[in-house]
């Protein structure tokens, strides 16, 4: 399915039938794709009397916006610059929200490190100062924990779509050991560092261009924010899906994270090794999470594309893996996968 595709025909009808009751003089003739992600929603920008405006489809079967309207208070109270909602049809799956332009981060990072510029390191510490200015301001009451139970159900799809959907295998008695083993580290790791406020995708993708340079970026798809570790969405950040950096260029960033967080209050400990050890696992069980995420979308909803990115998935396991004794387990079931991958180097790019 395409960006420009709707849902179903009648989603259209109902959508252009919807902001023609609107108050805003908006313009459905001229309703046009913006956005498509993963997930069952798609947005649409519109033109009107007080210039355009975002379209949320969300069909309700696969949707509940409630959550989007509660963590979009949640930011907007933290002074983060999460959209307005202008709008709402809570039955048909629609908001009208405010439209925060046309460019995410991923783009001007990608053209940014293709010429060397030094655009990148601003538009990232923009980033890590609004991703502070949440984890240490953000109201996370009431959220739904980053619990045991939700790392392994996430955990599980690598072994699910990855290992026996896309490549075939089944594990051995001592396979599935170090598998168990591996989940058991990451599942303490997760525990064990400060908690808070988790936005889950806080990823270039997901935070638009400021509207001048130095501001803060706009903030999308954060409607399945959670309480949990502090390390996952710097991780998210650092070592991304779509675009990589030198390790030494995400030590820097790091460290500059972990300065600032630790003086907005965030209980980081006093040595930043420790900090960068939980970062690293955060993003161990995110990218487990996403090989298999990636493999389902490939094979059970027909979106191929997805998986060109796996190489650079299995070459951040690989890395992370082999730098931690509890984690080393994982190795030979990631060389089982992609012989050669754990003696070779890492090409992340």
């Amino acid at each position: 399915m395409s960006s420009s595709s709707w849902f179903a025909p009648e989603r259209e009808a109902h959508c252009r039938a919807w902001l023609a009751t609107l108050p805003l003089a908006l313009r459905p003739d001229t309703l046009e794709p913006a956005a498509a992600d993963a997930s069952a929603r798609r947005y649409w920008r519109v033109q009107g009397a007080q210039g355009s405006f975002i379209v949320m489809d969300a069909p309700p079967a696969h949707n509940r916006l409630e959550p989007f309207l509660d963590v979009q208070q949640r930011l907007l109270a933290a002074g983060g610059h999460a959209p307005a909602c202008h709008a709402q049809d809570l039955a048909q799956g629609f908001l009208l929200l405010e439209d925060l332009g046309r460019s995410t981060y991923l783009p001007l990072l990608q053209q940014a490190q293709a010429a060397a510029a030094g655009d990148a390191d601003a538009l990232m510490r923009a980033a890590i100062a609004t991703l502070v200015q949440l984890q240490a301001k953000v109201d996370d009451s009431g959220l739904p924990p980053y619990d045991e139970a939700l790392i392994r159900r996430e955990l599980e799809l690598f072994p699910e779509w990855c290992v026996r959907q896309e490549f075939g295998q089944t594990w051995t008695t001592q396979q599935q050991k170090y598998w168990d083993a591996v989940c058991q580290a990451l599942v303490g790791a997760f525990a064990t560092q400060p908690q808070g406020f988790v936005y889950r995708d806080y990823m270039p993708r997901n935070l638009m261009q400021p509207a001048q340079a130095g501001g803060a970026p706009g903030l999308l798809d954060f409607q399945d924010a959670l309480q949990g570790p502090a390390g996952y969405d710097i991780a998210s950040l650092l070592r991304d899906a779509f675009i990589s950096w030198d390790e030494e260029q995400e030590l820097d960033w790091a460290v500059r994270y972990w300065e600032q967080a630790r003086k907005a209050g965030i209980p980081w400990d006093a040595d930043f090794g420790e900090c960068w050890r939980a970062i690293e696992w955060c993003a161990l069980q995110r990218h487990l999470k996403i090989l298999g995420l990636f493999c389902r979308l490939k094979i059970r909803d027909g979106k191929p594309a997805y998986a060109q990115d796996l190489p650079r998935f299995l070459a951040y396991a690989t890395k992370t893996a082999a730098r931690y004794r509890e984690l080393k387990p994982l190795l030979p079931l990631l060389e089982a996968l992609r012989p050669g991958l754990t003696a070779t180097d890492f090409t992340l790019r």
